[in-house]
């Protein structure tokens, strides 16, 4: 018990005093970017889904 005790306390004042964390205006623009890759990402896979799926319609159609 003694030794999770330690791990807590040491675990607790190296996040506090030795992780270097981001600023607020850096954690902003990284969320917007992620924000719009992830928009452009779903537009792309949504413009083949529905592109491969006409041209099987078209395909099974044709026979």
């Amino acid at each position: 018990m003694q030794k999770l005790s330690k791990f807590i306390k040491e675990s607790v004042i190296e996040m506090r005093d030795k992780v270097s964390w981001p600023k607020y205006k850096d954690l902003q623009s990284s969320s917007v970017l992620v924000l719009v890759a992830s928009v452009i990402f779903a537009l792309m896979i949504g413009l083949f889904d529905y592109a491969f799926n006409n041209s099987m319609d078209w395909f099974y159609n044709a026979f």
